[in-house]
């Protein structure tokens, strides 16, 4: 099965990512946890998509560190549009 990617967003600026990671095993093996630091969110990777469902259905919305988490599927990232480095042009300062 593969792994489920999950955002979590709203977080304690202090909280760890063991936190995080003891927090998501509740509901399945963890693979892994990365905070964002100073960002305020963060993504887990859960082993099984049941354990990422019921943890999404049982976590979002709850208080988690003094915080009201967000959790959601994380998006995969996509290209910035309208960000396109320009040419620089010259117009005749010295």
């Amino acid at each position: 099965m593969p792994a489920v990617k999950l955002y979590v967003g709203n977080l304690n600026y202090r909280t760890t990512e063991d936190k995080l990671k003891e927090l998501f095993a509740q509901y399945g093996e963890v693979n892994s946890a990365n905070i964002l630091q100073g960002r305020g969110f963060g993504f887990v990777e859960m082993a099984n998509p049941e354990g990422a469902g019921e943890a999404k259905a049982k976590l979002n919305g709850t208080e988690f560190d003094g915080r009201r988490i967000i959790v959601n599927d994380a998006r995969p990232r996509t290209e910035r549009q309208g960000f396109e480095r320009r040419e620089r042009k010259d117009f005749g300062r010295f």
